[in-house]
């Protein structure tokens, strides 16, 4: 589905996902970061630009391309870079869901402002544009380090989904899923600012 939206916050722009965005995003994923996903790695720009492609046709998908200022030193003043790429899935505007997920980013921007930023960005747009009542997250029950991610932002573990993914190579996994609801958003959302305000002092401080 067409997806026009554009979200801005915390130095970063979301903009809809496409094929202009393939070569530099095909131009950092690897095998190894992309573990845990259900589809082939894309490596560089042809295959990302399938995945570009599958995405943005996917029904009731909307998905966005990260873009922020580059690494410090790299590039001209206020050049931007894509730093990954993040989407709403699965939406039931009946049902009042949605899920939020297949995000990948840059090793650069792991562990900092960006992914705190990009899903408050996109709660907020979830429950307060769309109006929807529950947004899942989910992840391959052996990536600790996504996990940890999604259990950061307060969201609720619902339980286990025993051989509910096919990687790559045919072997099948378990899925762990966390949900927020409309009536827990206000407090994932304060909790998230005050992250993000302390990420944002300590990169100042640097």
């Amino acid at each position: 589905m067409e997806n026009v939206t554009v979200l801005e916050g915390f130095g970063l722009r979301l903009e809809p996902l496409g094929e202009q965005h393939a070569p530099e995003l095909g131009a950092f994923v690897d095998d190894a970061l992309w573990a845990g996903m259900s589809s082939p790695t894309p490596r560089g720009t042809p295959a990302m630009s399938a995945y570009v492609r599958d995405a943005v046709a996917a029904p009731g998908r909307l998905a966005w391309a990260v873009v922020g200022p580059r690494v410090p030193g790299e590039g001209p003043d206020g050049a931007t870079s894509v730093r990954g790429s993040t989407s709403l899935y699965e939406w039931s505007p009946s049902q009042g869901r949605v899920e939020l997920g297949s995000t990948f980013y840059d090793r650069p921007w792991w562990g900092g402002v960006t992914n705190p930023a990009c899903k408050y960005l996109l709660l907020r747009h979830a429950f307060e544009v769309l109006d929807v009542e529950r947004v899942a997250l989910r992840a391959d029950a052996r990536n600790s380090r996504s996990i940890a991610a999604i259990q950061r932002l307060g969201a609720v573990p619902e339980g286990v989904l025993r051989s509910h993914r096919v990687a790559p190579d045919g072997s099948r996994g378990d899925t762990a899923y966390f949900s927020v609801l409309a009536d827990e958003w206000p407090a994932v959302r304060d909790g998230l600012l005050d992250r993000l305000a302390r990420l944002e002092g300590l990169d100042r401080v640097v």
